[in-house]
């Protein structure tokens, strides 16, 4: 059996009964990426969102605790604790040195600020680029081709998509994965990420098929299918 990267969604994303348990760290936290190293995972997924002082802020939803994140100062976005969003260069200083990293923009504008943050602090350990958004990652090769890109899509139009834009790496939702585009991508010379997986069985299957990332709410689950026994 194929064994595929293996990283956690937002670094560990509560889902299920795990959404009554104040014990987890917040999703896109710095202490949910530790978490998900800690539970045997090669990297994490995270999401990048731009603030009106310019600072790319790492959240998954166009507000935060009732602020619109792009209207917001980067210093207003915290919890109750105090303790803000994390920053784009806070990951990279953190765990660019000991996790595989896929950094996923959510809004276009914030290609420039990004591509300066991966210069400034370059991951050792292996990262992607991604987005939903063709635009922007037409706009990030065009920043730097050498950046690796990947294209992520839950919609049918993407599976006609994909290679025709600027990517390494193709990352459909779970239910769009067949072992037959696996076999594609890989005759183009691409990847193929899938997320969110959060089915052991399901985890084995794709990665017999060949494939070469898997993205899990459950960073636990994912290292133990591919490590028990």
């Amino acid at each position: 059996m194929n064994r595929p990267v293996l990283l956690g969604h937002r670094g560990r994303r509560s889902f299920g009964l795990d959404r009554l348990r104040a014990d987890l760290p917040r999703e896109n936290s710095l202490a949910a990426f530790e978490l998900a190293l800690a539970q045997g995972c090669d990297g994490f997924e995270f999401d990048v969102r731009h603030t009106r002082d310019g600072r790319s802020v790492v959240w998954h939803d166009p507000d935060y605790r009732g602020r619109e994140i792009a209207a917001s100062e980067s210093h207003e976005l915290s919890d109750p604790d105090g303790i803000p969003l994390a920053h784009l260069e806070d990951v990279l200083v953190r765990f660019g040195h000991r996790a595989y990293l896929d950094v996923e923009l959510k809004v276009s504008g914030t290609e420039e600020s990004v591509v300066a943050t991966l210069r400034s602090n370059p991951p050792q350990r292996g990262f992607i680029a991604t987005s939903f958004l063709p635009e922007v990652l037409q706009r990030l090769h065009d920043l730097d081709s050498r950046l690796p890109l990947g294209f992520i899509f839950d919609r049918r139009t993407g599976l006609d998509g994909w290679c025709k834009l600027p990517v390494r790496v193709v990352l459909p939702r779970c239910d769009f994965i067949t072992q037959s585009l696996i076999e594609e991508a890989h005759h183009r010379g691409l990847q193929v990420m899938a997320w969110t997986v959060n089915n052991a069985r399901q985890m084995r299957e794709f990665a017999d098929w060949g494939i070469d990332g898997l993205i899990s709410d459950d960073p636990r689950l994912l290292y133990q299918t591919f490590h028990s026994g």
